[in-house]
């Protein structure tokens, strides 16, 4: 498939290389053409060979940039949206979130995670980083959507086991452009000693970076001293968990030690505002990484702590939360939040060919309405984003070089209403059991 997009803003990603206005050339799966205007008009006789285009957009002056990147998520949870509200996090968890999915079915969470998949395109959302109890049945969802999604273990005391790991491991590392899978487990306290140890093993065995939850609460952190008389991430270092890299989710009470794990290690921060937020769980020093030059990406963690899967809005609460924290509303740029959205969680997330818009990159970008009030006037596109985009902003989504949503419509396979419909009837069969 041959696709041609033009009369285009663009916004590649690339380090210091500003909006232009340009075209977009897909084949395939692939970017192979990324230029200005100025360079078409010279190299368009001389050096560009003839292409037949299946198809051809005008985007009127529209931005094209890199999708997002959600590097934390719990796609399945979307059963739980609005269900399991307003208690604190451990009370969420025992008492709401636990028994609910203790009657999940690998069938179930296939569903249930399409409708996520349908969220995330309308929010700008290329790729995610899917933790959740069945990874097979999931993957499945995200390739017969469209989806790209690296997978990562939630091993734990309490479900799957570490041959079951292993096994996914390899089975969705083969190569294959929409699937990947990552190495990791639920936290450190939901899993003994042993098993973390075992974990670790795996690691070292393929040379893998590892992923967790960690420090997302202070109770967590206290707990984790009791245990061992350090911090989780102290702890889990001291194992040798990060000797091939990773990253961790939410990391909201960290030390001066802990941030030093992290430099060592060359971990990245998933920060997830607005779950942290609604958990009270408080607010990840994002500002402080950034100095210790600890690299950050962003999630939005499941739709059952969030509610809502929208990247436009974690963006700025990363930006506002932090002006807040440090008391300087020069603390974070919003160019430095835009690439915790887009490179960084790529990076993070093992995708080095989805990070930015360039020649042989995958085709995983967006096409964001600017002919809106919200982003007018154009001063400067990147802080609009950040300060005053919405999802409603989004008219295109790519993933992949198809495109999986175009103004309202979309194109995953399968009709919303139906998606819609079987979600509702797992959630009406689970509440009666």
């Amino acid at each position: 498939m041959n696709i041609r997009l033009y009369n285009a803003k663009i916004l590649t990603m690339e380090k210091d290389r500003p909006v232009f206005d340009g075209e977009v050339w897909v084949k395939n799966e692939r970017i192979v053409y990324v230029a200005e205007e100025a360079e078409l008009e010279s190299e368009w006789d001389r050096d560009i060979p003839r292409i037949v285009w299946d198809i051809e957009i005008d985007c009127k002056g529209n931005l094209l940039m890199p999708g997002f990147k959600n590097a934390h998520t719990h796609s399945g949870m979307t059963f739980l949206r609005s269900f399991a509200d307003d208690v604190p996090l451990q009370k969420w968890l025992n008492e709401k979130v636990f028994p609910m999915e203790a009657k999940l079915s690998g069938e179930d969470i296939y569903h249930l995670t399409k409708l996520a998949v349908l969220e995330y395109v309308t929010s700008g959302i290329t790729s995610i980083f899917d933790m959740y109890l069945t990874p097979d049945t999931a993957a499945e969802a995200c390739l017969d959507t469209g989806m790209r999604c690296v997978l990562v273990s939630g091993l734990n005391n309490f479900s799957s086991s570490l041959e079951q790991v292993e096994a996914e491991y390899l089975k969705w590392n083969r190569k294959n452009s929409l699937i990947s899978y990552q190495l990791g487990f639920h936290a450190e306290y939901t899993c003994s000693k042993e098993l973390l140890w075992d974990i670790c093993q795996l690691a070292h065995k393929y040379h893998a970076p590892i992923y967790t939850h960690l420090a997302e609460t202070q109770t967590e952190v206290e707990q984790c001293r009791e245990r061992y008389g350090i911090t989780p991430a102290v702890f889990l270092d001291s194992l040798g968990m990060f000797e091939y890299g990773g990253g961790c989710y939410h990391c909201v009470h960290m030390t001066q030690e802990d941030m030093d794990v992290f430099r060592r290690r060359r971990l990245y921060v998933i920060t997830n505002p607005a779950s942290n937020l609604k958990l009270a769980s408080g607010i990840a020093p994002i500002a402080q990484f950034q100095k210790r030059k600890i690299p950050v990406a962003i999630g939005t963690d499941g739709p059952a702590s969030n509610n809502c899967l929208d990247m436009f809005r974690e963006m700025f609460l990363v930006s506002g939360l932090s002006k807040v924290l440090e008391n300087d509303a020069s603390s974070l740029d919003a160019m430095d939040v835009l690439r915790m959205a887009t490179v960084n969680g790529a990076k993070a997330m093992r995708l080095n060919r989805s990070d930015v818009l360039a020649k042989g990159k995958y085709a995983d970008l967006i096409m964001i309405d600017l002919n809106q009030p919200n982003m007018q006037p154009l001063h400067n596109i990147p802080k609009n984003l950040v300060y005053s985009g919405s999802k409603s902003n989004v008219c295109m989504t790519m993933i992949n070089g198809k495109i999986l949503y175009y103004k309202g419509e979309f194109n995953v396979g399968e009709s919303p209403e139906r998606i819609y419909q079987n979600c509702n009837e797992i959630v009406k069969r689970l509440l009666s059991q």
